[in-house]
Formats: structure tokens, C-alpha cells, sequence
């Protein structure tokens, strides 16, 4: 019940904003706070079974190698989470990092949205992305930081510099 009553609170708080909401693990919170997507793990429901039931989510897949992605996109995910790119305290249970040649390796193998997870700070940010990932996901980095807003404008501000260099 409080999941879903914050999951509620960050909906209205996207909205104003105009930003995607995806919830990460829980269809169910997904559904019920009227989220635009569901991100699932290996752990979680299977990708099939909630695209029957909820066909209108985004929903995203979390992978490790190139066969997990090429298998989740054949199974319809609309994009993948990849990584643990390098080590990470925010789950110290996801496995073996895979680090860049795997990460440019899996981008390369599938049409669908990559976006790395898994211990990328400002300082890798750069290297990550020229990978050709669509896009980050930092968690500890930015929420650990005594501004987050201003950890989180800095990572935008790289992004912004790197799409702007492959643009000319």
C-alpha cells in the first residue's frame, strides 16, 4: 500500500513535468498508478505474461549478455536494461560486471533502446556512452549526493555534450 501511494505522488509529479514514469519490478504498482511503463528483472514476471497483461506498458528487460537481449526483444520488450556495467553497492547481488566490450557488444546486437546500469559515475559516464547506449540509469551516485539535483544536471549535462559531438 505505500509503494503504490508514493508510486501515485512520483505519477502526478512526471506529469507536471511531462516525464515517462516506469516502475521498476511491480506491474501491479505499474498498472495500478497509471505508470507509462513496468522495468522487469529475470526475478520478476515474465516479459510475455505482462505484455498479455498490460499490452499498452512500456516494459523494459534487464540483461547481462547478448543472447538475454536478442531473447527479450524477440519477446517484444521495448527496450533493455544492461548491465551491471562495473560494480555496484546498489545491488550487490546482480552478478559479475560486464563491463564496455560486452555493453557495445549487446548494443550493437539488437534494435531495441540499451540503457546501461551498474556503477557509472560522472567520471565513466563519457566512456559509457560511447558505447552507443541510448541512455544511463544511475541510482546511489545521484540519490547519495548531498544535491542530488545538481549530481543529476551535471549527468545531463554530459549527455547533452555527447549527443551534441555525434551530431556534428
Amino acid at each position: 500500500r505505500v509503494l503504490l501511494e508514493e508510486a501515485r505522488i512520483i505519477r502526478e509529479i512526471t506529469q507536471q513535468y511531462d516525464v515517462g514514469f516506469i516502475v521498476n519490478d511491480r506491474i501491479d504498482i505499474a498498472l495500478a498508478a497509471r505508470a507509462d511503463g513496468v522495468h522487469l528483472g529475470d526475478t520478476d514476471l515474465p516479459l510475455l505474461e505482462a505484455r498479455r497483461i498490460a499490452p499498452h506498458l512500456i516494459i523494459g528487460s534487464s540483461c547481462a549478455t547478448v543472447e538475454e537481449a536478442r531473447a527479450a526483444e524477440k519477446l517484444g520488450a521495448d527496450y533493455l536494461g544492461v548491465g551491471s556495467v562495473y560494480p555496484t553497492a546498489t545491488k550487490p547481488d546482480a552478478g559479475p560486471s560486464i563491463g564496455l566490450d560486452r555493453l557495445r557488444e549487446i548494443k550493437c546486437s539488437v534494435r531495441i533502446p540499451v540503457v546501461a546500469i551498474g556503477g557509472i559515475n560522472l567520471r565513466r559516464a563519457e566512456e559509457v556512452l560511447a558505447t552507443g547506449v541510448n541512455g544511463l540509469a544511475v541510482v546511489s551516485v545521484v540519490i547519495g549526493h548531498p544535491s542530488p539535483r545538481t549530481q543529476a544536471a551535471a549527468f545531463r549535462n554530459i549527455i547533452v555534450n555527447i549527443r551534441g559531438k555525434s551530431d556534428g
